[in-house]
């Protein structure tokens, strides 16, 4: 807190901090809180606090919010103090506020005119807090107020304000992005900014607009390979090394623009090559950021289109993060191979051992990593190895999220490459045992299908076979003590279809064990109507074939039980068995078939049968059925008043003036009925409310033909959308493209890559010996990754084959070539030339004559000045008139000259030189001007304008 007792602090505020600190428990520290909740509620409350107390004592309310406690007494105190002259209480009330408030709170609308203030002060520390106020508490209807004067700051003379007001645009293109979608081109041109920062800044944005449409932005390709080669190269200013690494946070988010950029396209990704083998040959991964770096170059060349040397630097690369003694880069190893093998499956086996001392490893992190990666290498040949592993460890844990997941994992590889039906049974009945009701009800019904329809061959007997193993395992099962209702619904169903199939077990003694079942389970309804309706078809099918059918004496107290039950659904059952029992054979084969489960049942959805006794009923004088979408309207009276009165609180708050009211027509009698409010009504020719509907269904026929002819709505075509709900929002045209993803290839390598890098395992062999493989982990390893000279397989369905109705996906590597566009990008042809630098500022340059600050007190927060010589503020002529034109003319940013630009960009801009000179002449005005104000409201309200007929000019200079 320094020695001056905190820099100004009071003794109070020191020892609630001190306080907090040494505080040894919760309860402890909620008595300091709430003791000083009581004496800043008493001290705020005195009159003519002096502005320090109260920055202080706001402060302390900062305290007492982050620990957990309501300080909303204090909240109006921080919107008081955002609108104060000094700078210092300033930033303290927007920090207090932005700490206080969310972007919904009431009090937010009392800050939207100091924000707009301040974004126009001539101190950029006041307009750096109003833009960081700006990204946390503008929501989606306050953010066409201060639009214009964010626009306006992109071209501020200070570095540090426009990397604020791109970040402030990114956040509206967050919350709103119809809002900003005729502002895109700023981040084009913010891209070419002479300050780093700046252009880093407008990174963020470009990635998430080229995540939702990639193909506009293809022709930027060649300019972030410029920038990420000048900032590999060491061209940036020594301020943005982090650990000796230039620029790293900036490298790593062009390394993920470009995996999107060049994902499956051939000719861009041909232009990357170069730089990621510099990458990969000047990274140092001695340091954790460096590792980040390298990590994300993986992921890059694994998501572009592949180069067999980049593809060779990387493996080099992944494996020494497996073999190094971090469990991070372990983990980042195993998720390195994962993407790799996506491109070629035979790396997986180099690095076999390496994977399964990850699966053996403690780290409950690293072996689910290591399962991931497992699950996408696997194929018939391991499958059982591996589902065998999986089940293993999904009965050691017991997080049940991470449970279901692996569940969900091994009924998927069992159903894909099961090698046999004994297996896939007893994998099955392992899952459901020991994952219990966390696996999917579909899973149950799939396998319940699978079984019955067999594996769709005419292979009877394979099918009978698989069902009575299935019979088999679940009679042996039933003994467990503890089963799950999912899978005791499996059971009984298996049993009620085919439990004396195949003749090996007698009636009685299947019924038996369903009662056995339904009595332990008194309490789970589901469980005991699968029971009913298992015992009803072993009894039908025995009554079938002419067999008497003797119920045993539980079986009886069941069926006993179940008519007297609480839930129709049992006492249906039950019935339905008793009326069974009495009837003859011909009857039960005709209402219970011999395993029918499969058969499609036709349903008449129309109800055609019943067509005679409609119009028997007609002709009788009977009404004829109104469909419900005829009759949606006819509602009760009784609810407009509350329609109404919900409309009319959900309005939000409007900033335009409404229209001049209009003369109407005499009102009808409909119309005086209704209890409408006192606004401005037109005729609407069109549509009536549906209120007005079910009234004026209830006037004579005259009126009933009035009403319906002129509806009563308020006009609200011509009403600018800049606040209130969507519904009175005029319609937009908002396009959309769609975002086309391919694949990367497979098989078709281009050798369009650098030369291969100089491997570094003898390094890291020299440091540690290479442990002796015990015979275990071998074993092991062959039985996942097979033998060393067998080229791994792709996936492919075995003799288990999946049965109609079940989707299960399969995860294959796509072999694509590079996508041929039928409408190419025009490229221009550049000159053998290298291309000119877009960040190369050089050296630092003092300034002659240091700049005067106004706030001399706060010299201390201000930044070395230092300014390249080529830029040239003309900004700081003073402010100009507002013109909407020249918010977004096509200009290259403040400066940069023309001859600086690189010529790959250079057809992005167009210099207007008249707006220049016209900005440098403009006179300098203090003061409050009302017709400057009334020009820069007129400039708000164009900018919010939607893009319509009556402006294309200005829209297709935005948008095209």
């Amino acid at each position: 807190m320094g020695s001056q007792g905190g820099w100004g602090q009071s003794k109070e505020f020191l020892d609630l901090v001190k306080s907090i600190g040494e505080a040894r428990s919760k309860a402890e520290e909620d008595r300091i809180i709430l003791r000083e909740i009581e004496t800043l509620k008493r001290r705020i409350a005195e009159p003519d606090v002096p502005r320090r107390k109260m920055k202080e004592y706001l402060i302390r309310l900062v305290y007492v919010e982050m620990l957990g406690h309501d300080a909303s007494f204090g909240y109006i105190h921080a919107v008081k103090m955002t609108h104060d002259d000094s700078l210092l209480l300033k930033r303290t009330g927007y920090l207090a506020v932005t700490l206080f408030l969310n972007e919904d709170h009431d009090l937010i609308i009392l800050i939207v005119n100091t924000i707009q203030k301040d974004l126009r002060s001539d101190n950029y520390l006041v307009v750096c807090a109003a833009l960081t106020a700006v990204c946390k508490l503008i929501n989606e209807e306050t953010i066409p107020a201060v639009l214009p004067q964010v626009v306006e700051l992109l071209g501020h003379s200070k570095e540090a304000v426009r990397k604020k007001a791109v970040l402030a645009l990114h956040r509206f293109y967050q919350r709103a992005p119809n809002s900003v979608s005729h502002l895109i081109s700023n981040f084009r041109k913010r891209l070419c900014d002479n300050d780093p920062g700046v252009m880093g800044a407008t990174l963020c944005p470009l990635f998430d607009l080229i995540k939702e449409d990639i193909n506009s932005y293809k022709d930027l390709v060649v300019s972030f390979v410029s920038i990420l080669k000048q900032v590999a190269e060491r061209r940036l200013p020594k301020t943005y090394d982090y650990h000796q690494m230039p620029a790293p946070f900036i490298q790593i988010k062009l390394l993920k623009i470009l995996a999107l950029l060049g994902g499956g396209d051939k000719q861009a990704s041909g232009h990357m090559y170069t730089v990621l083998g510099d990458i990969f040959r000047k990274v140092e991964a001695s340091s954790n950021i460096g590792n980040a770096v390298l990590y994300e170059c993986i992921c890059c060349v694994s998501s572009i289109y592949p180069s067999p040397k980049l593809l060779e630097t990387a493996v080099d690369a992944t494996s020494r993060f497996l073999k190094s003694d971090s469990h991070n880069l372990k983990y980042m190893g195993i998720d390195a191979l994962g993407r790799l093998i996506k491109i070629n499956p035979d790396i997986a086996e180099e690095h076999q051992l390496a994977v399964i001392d990850c699966l053996e490893d403690p780290d409950d992190t690293l072996k689910r990593k290591t399962f991931e990666l497992l699950y996408k290498m696997t194929k018939s040949s391991n499958v059982e190895v591996i589902v065998d592993r999986m089940i293993d460890y999904m009965i050691s844990i017991n997080d049940n999220h991470y449970k279901t997941e692996i569940a969900s994992r091994c009924v998927e590889l069992a159903e894909q490459f099961a090698p046999s039906n004994q297996w896939f049974i007893q994998t099955m009945n392992k899952v459901f045992e020991h994952a219990g009701d966390l696996v999917n009800v579909r899973v149950a019904h799939n396998l319940m299908r699978l079984i019955a329809e067999g594996f769709g061959e005419d292979d009877e007997g394979a099918d009978s076979q698989l069902r009575s193993s299935a019979v088999d395992s679940y009679l042996h099962i039933l003994g467990e003590p503890k089963l799950p209702s999912v899978f005791l619904q499996v059971i009984c169903w298996v049993l009620g279809e085919y439990g004396t199939a195949d003749g090996k077990y007698s009636a009685s003694y299947i019924l038996g064990k369903l009662c056995d079942v339904a009595e332990a389970h008194s309490t789970d309804d589901t469980v005991k109507a699968y029971t009913t309706s298992a015992i009803m078809k072993i009894c039908a099918f025995e009554i079938a074939v002419g067999r008497k059918v003797e119920l045993l004496p539980e079986c009886q107290s069941l069926i006993d039980e179940l008519s007297a039950s609480h839930s129709t659904d049992l006492q249906q059952r039950a019935y339905e068995l008793q009326a069974l029992l009495g009837l003859d054979s011909q009857a039960v084969e005709s209402v219970m078939p011999l395993d029918a489960s499969c058969e499609d049942i036709e349903i008449d959805k129309n109800l055609s049968f019943l067509d005679s006794f409609v119009i028997q009923s007609i002709e009788k004088g009977a009404r004829p059925y109104i469909p419900e979408n005829e009759r949606s309207g006819m509602f009760n009276i009784g609810n407009f008043r509350s329609q109404y009165q919900h409309e009319a609180s959900s309005h939000s708050l409007r900033f335009e003036a409404y229209e001049l009211p209009k003369p109407s027509p005499p009102p009808t009698v409909a119309q005086v009925a209704l209890p409408l409010p006192t606004t401005d009504l037109v005729q609407m020719p069109e549509q009536t409310y549906p209120r007005e509907t079910h009234q004026a269904a209830n006037l004579p026929s005259a009126t009933h033909a009035s009403s319906a002819d002129f509806g009563v709505k308020l006009r609200l075509e011509g009403v600018q959308r800049k606040w209130g709900r969507p519904t009175y929002s005029s319609p937009s045209a908002s396009s959309s493209s769609s975002t086309q993803k391919t694949a990367n290839g497979a098989t078709h390598l281009d050798g369009g890559g650098t030369a291969s890098s100089q491997t570094r395992d003898s390094f890291y062999d020299s440091r540690r010996q290479q442990a002796e493989v015990s015979a275990e982990k071998q074993k092991l390893a062959a039985s996942l990754f097979g033998a060393s000279t067998v080229k791994s397989e792709k996936r492919q369905p075995s003799a288990h084959k999946t049965p109609k109705g079940i989707s299960t996906s399969t995860e294959k590597p796509a072999v694509k070539g590079a996508i041929s566009s039928s409408e190419p990008p025009k490229e221009k042809t550049l000159p053998s030339s290298p291309p000119p630098d877009l960040l190369d500022l050089g050296e630092p340059t003092p300034a002659s004559i240091p700049s005067v600050d106004p706030f001399k007190q706060l010299e201390g927060l201000l930044g070395p000045t230092s300014a390249p010589s080529a830029i040239d503020h003309s900004s700081a002529a003073g402010p100009k008139a507002p013109d909407l034109m020249a918010l977004y003319a096509d200009a290259p940013p403040a400066g940069v000259s023309s001859g600086s630009l690189n010529p790959a960009l250079a057809d992005m801009y167009t210099v207007n030189k008249n707006s220049h000179e016209t900005a440098n002449v403009a006179a300098v005005k203090k003061g409050p001007n009302l017709q400057d104000s009334l020009q820069k409201d007129a400039t708000a309200r164009q900018v919010g304008v939607t893009p319509t007929g009556n402006n294309p000019n200005l829209f297709s200079d935005l948008l095209g």
